[in-house]
């Protein structure tokens, strides 16, 4: 069987999964996620043992030193992956509730259900952590999926996709609900993002080049969002020690993911005040500042920065920094240069903040708040798939919930329509 015809028939499975994870109720599911648990812990060392084949390929191919981390499991991050799966099996299943529900005229009583979306198909790269993230989440909240993992991770994503699959079939689950593409043939995402008979959407989650591709030639939804240049705006009535604070956490915590702050905006009434001592901070920390005209002028050693700085995901110690002359300079520089991903304001004004949240166009907006904090786990959401920033159906992290849509239920007592 070749990879094209192997993909096909694992989504007509998968189709048929979905079928069947449609009659399940909450326990069954939830008794699979602590098995599934359970059976990480047991197999560790098997997990392990496949995952420094990966390694061992990932540093002969001279994957990056931040590759490698993504790319590692240990001890410590099964125990998290456990974890992880017991805190989604203890969460609200959105399946099944009822949204809403009236009565029309004529006596049909007309509402509204959360239903899975059917077949997930989902595409990512290099931290086979994920493998679990993903098919926690879309178990529980009733859908199949496919999971089609870099080929840097093929072997610890294929031994995590046996244990899944052991722990389906032990508790009487459709076998096929959760299936890991065992290759690493480049022809292989090709195909699963051409089979819309079976597949219902595709999630990527990864770099800029992988998901544009994705999003090009998928024949399928795609939920996506392209890169993260996230900005904080630091208003002219903000607490100056918070949003130095903040500021530092929201670039320096972990800047290679895609919720770091990348620009920061500074109303010019209280650059002078907070920028000197926050770079400062930065250089300590080894971030590069790359500002404005003015910014230069205030900052030492702070570079003067070209137009393709302000679009830029730097996803480095590296920041873009802009003073500007009000919030409406702010915004605007917002709108041309976002990536509708997460902005922050800093400001101890309730009509400015308010402005700010109901302007900014994009899937997370914090007033006071790091930008870090847009992440499902973080939200309250019991963790994520990824984060949507196409609006469509969801926008911005996607956990339980976001996994589902609503359909129409109607009862009637004989109505028929004149």
């Amino acid at each position: 069987m070749s990879s094209v015809e192997m993909i096909e028939e694992m989504a007509r499975q998968a189709r048929e999964a979905s079928r069947g994870l449609r009659r399940l109720n909450s326990e069954k599911k939830d008794a699979a996620l602590e098995l599934m648990a359970k059976k990480l812990m047991e197999r560790e060392r098997e997990i392990i043992h496949e995952n420094k084949e990966d390694l061992a390929g990932g540093i002969k191919a001279g994957l990056t030193p931040a590759m490698i981390d993504r790319l590692r499991l240990d001890e410590k991050t099964i125990r998290e992956m456990a974890g992880g799966l017991k805190e989604v099996a203890g969460l609200p299943d959105p399946v099944g509730r009822v949204t809403g529900m009236w009565k029309r005229p004529n006596g049909l009583l007309v509402g509204r259900v959360r239903i899975p979306l059917g077949v997930i198909g989902f595409i990512y790269e290099s931290r086979p952590n994920v493998t679990i993230d993903a098919a926690s989440l879309c178990l529980k909240s009733g859908n199949a999926v496919i999971l089609k993992g870099g080929s840097e991770a093929i072997r610890s994503n294929v031994v995590l996709g046996k244990i899944l699959t052991e722990s389906l079939i032990e508790t009487d689950l459709p076998p096929k609900a959760i299936q890991v593409i065992p290759t690493t043939d480049r022809e292989a995402v090709k195909t699963l993002i051409g089979l819309d008979d079976h597949v219902d959407v595709i999630i990527p989650r990864g770099g800029e080049g992988l998901i544009r591709f994705v999003a090009s030639h998928s024949r399928i939804p795609v939920l996506k969002h392209y890169k993260g240049v996230c900005h904080i705006y630091v208003d002219e009535l903000a607490d100056l020690q918070m949003a130095e604070d903040i500021c530092f956490n929201a670039k320096v915590q972990r800047p290679g993911v895609c919720n770091a702050m990348e620009t920061l905006l500074v109303h010019m009434s209280v650059a002078r005040d907070l920028l000197p001592p926050l770079a400062r901070r930065f250089e300590d920390a080894g971030v590069e500042i790359r500002g404005c005209l003015r910014t230069v002028e205030l900052v030492s050693g702070a570079t003067l920065a070209e137009e393709s700085d302000w679009p830029d995901e730097f996803l480095d110690l590296i920041l873009a920094v802009k003073i500007v002359s009000d919030m409406d300079e702010a915004l605007d520089h917002m709108e041309k240069y976002g990536s509708n991903h997460t902005e922050t304001i800093i400001t101890n004004d309730y009509d400015r903040a308010n402005r700010f949240l109901a302007e900014v166009d994009s899937s997370v907006v914090l007033v006071n708040a790091s930008t870090r904090f847009n992440d499902g786990n973080q939200l309250g959401l019991g963790g994520e798939i990824g984060i949507n920033t196409s609006k469509l159906h969801a926008f911005g992290p996607m956990g339980l919930e976001e996994l589902t849509t609503t359909k129409f239920i109607v009862y009637g007592q004989g109505q028929i329509r004149n």
